[in-house]
């Protein structure tokens, strides 16, 4: 959608640029600060919304600026409709500044009620926008951001939640910082994909044990959204053929009770911890659960909890031997083969991942690659490799992927490949959005209509390798290991059609120089 809407684009531009030139230079940080405002925004927006629902409707809806919120560590009192977006944008600016600094902020900060995980992450969070000429600026330009939402949101048919996800998302893609210790933002198109195979369903509880800003549980969410209107005729495919959305005419306060009990994600780093948690709250998510929690370390002791796990670990570093998990048993430190074991600890009986991993990953020889693999083979049922071109996650990293697709319990029979070559995108830093979808649209029709009997042919793009050949290839599972090249014969003309044609290009070149010699005198 953002490549279609330069205005859109470049009024993001600006509140960037706004924040460079008002002193937060750092994009981890300047992040963070949107985010606060357009938290602040959209919840004055929801709940205007959900009051004027509840009217029409007759449900009941108790608004979050009912009544009166007393500041931390005072007695006073300030009126709840006071701290909406909607009423201090109206504010001079140095009087704007200190009521949201001091009212807004902290009323933000407790907005889900004292035990709440964002409430606990949220406590050491600060505002620190230092200037009110940079708050006006900002707040005037997130209003144009959101008037450009709403009129693409009118022309365009897509849903307002939806292109609000978009802007966010391109936000959280400008965080410099990304790649850090083998972190990198998974692109959306990837996370539909892998959303669309393992097929999330109301009531699953999802998790993702490395959740950076929560871009794998909110797939899950409006998969499982996308689900309840999966039905109705006038809901368009996206710009990546998957059809997406937030919102849903059957979201039911009870509906939206289930799916709020069944996102769970986990992070080390707290500020991806509060990005997550508003990242889901914006998209309608209300009580989501995301926590700060090493799942590799010996504090975490789930196991067994997940029907679907959906993620993207670290692909490299290592993590400090005598912390790790006594629950994991390979023998290494690397956080790529250690992550395969957790998630594998996760998931219930017949629960099924998504993740991706490091091409590496795949044909690695030493003794705690191959007992990785071991494990999705022998323990799993594998059921997809689906290799990714080095170019997916540029411009953070050009390292090549693959896409897993394992249930826990079941039996490998055989295992499909699929050797993605475009994902819709340029392969270059740009990532430009090209005609078509790349073979996304082709590895979800091939994937649910695979066939051991009629995917044998290894010289097309997917095609079944018996589980007899990995064992016997110590569970290697590199598609070039098992992919047939294809040799197209090229037919040359016989040596002596070339020397004619060489001595009659020579006699032309002659006539042409004795021309040219003739003109010179």
């Amino acid at each position: 959608m953002l490549q279609n809407n330069s205005v859109l684009k470049s009024k993001i531009d600006q509140l960037w640029n706004k924040f460079w030139s008002g002193g937060i230079s750092n994009p981890l940080t300047a992040i963070e600060q949107i985010t606060y405002l357009l938290f602040m925004k959209r919840l004055d927006d929801l709940d205007l919304k959900r009051i004027s629902d509840a009217e029409f409707t007759g449900e009941e809806y108790t608004s979050k600026f009912a009544g009166e919120f007393t500041l931390p560590g005072t007695d006073q009192k300030v009126d709840k409709q006071t701290l909406r977006w909607s009423n201090f944008r109206r504010m001079s600016a140095e009087d704007m500044l200190n009521h949201v600094q001091l009212r807004v902020f902290p009323f933000l900060k407790m907005l889900n009620g004292e035990e709440s995980p964002f409430t606990h992450y949220m406590k050491s969070a600060v505002f620190i926008i230092p200037k009110p000429s940079l708050l006006v600026e900002a707040i005037s330009t997130i209003e144009e951001i959101y008037a450009e939402i709403e009129k693409d949101a009118d022309e365009g048919g897509q849903a307002f939640q939806d292109i609000q996800g978009d802007v966010y998302e391109m936000l959280l893609s400008e965080i410099a910082s990304a790649g850090k210790n083998g972190q990198f933002r998974t692109p959306r198109h990837i996370i539909k994909l892998i959303a669309e195979l393992v097929e999330p369903q109301l009531g699953h509880r999802i998790a993702d044990p490395a959740c950076g800003t929560g871009g794998f549980l909110l797939g899950a969410y409006q998969y499982m959204v996308t689900q309840l209107d999966k039905n109705k005729k006038n809901i368009q495919p996206d710009e990546d053929g998957f059809i997406r959305n937030s919102v849903s005419s059957l979201l039911t306060n009870e509906v939206s009770g289930i799916l709020n009990d069944s996102l769970f994600g986990y992070d080390i780093d707290v500020t991806m911890v509060r990005l997550g948690l508003m990242n889901l709250m914006m998209h309608g998510v209300d009580t989501p659960h995301i926590d700060y929690k090493d799942t590799l370390s010996k504090s975490f002791t789930e196991s067994n909890q997940y029907q679907i796990i959906m993620a993207n670990p670290p692909f490299t570093g290592s993590i400090d031997k005598g912390d790790i998990n006594e629950s994991l048993k390979l023998g290494t430190t690397k956080t790529e083969l250690l992550f395969i074991e957790n998630i594998y600890n996760l998931l219930k009986m017949g629960g099924t991942a998504g993740v991706i991993v490091p091409q590496g990953v795949l044909f690695g020889g030493g003794k705690a690659f191959i007992e990785a693999r071991k494990i999705l083979v022998e323990e799993c049922q594998l059921k997809a490799v689906i290799t990714m071109p080095s170019g997916v996650f540029k411009p953070y990293a050009g390292v090549s992927t693959a896409i897993l697709i394992f249930t826990k319990g079941g039996e490998t029979e055989d295992v499909w490949f699929y050797d993605m070559k475009s994902d819709g995108y340029s392969l270059d830093d740009r990532r430009t959005k090209l005609d078509g979808y790349g073979d996304l649209q082709d590895i979800v029709t091939q994937y649910k209509m695979r066939d051991r009997n009629k995917d044998s042919d290894r010289k097309q793009k997917y095609f079944f390798v018996p589980k007899v050949e990995i064992v016997a290839g110590f569970y290697d599972l590199s598609i070039s290991k098992y992919k047939e090249d294809v040799f197209e014969e090229v037919v040359y003309e016989k040596p002596v059609v070339i020397l004619t044609r060489l001595k009659t290009m020579e006699s032309e070149i002659d006539k042409e120089l004795n021309e040219l010699e003739g003109l010179l005198g």
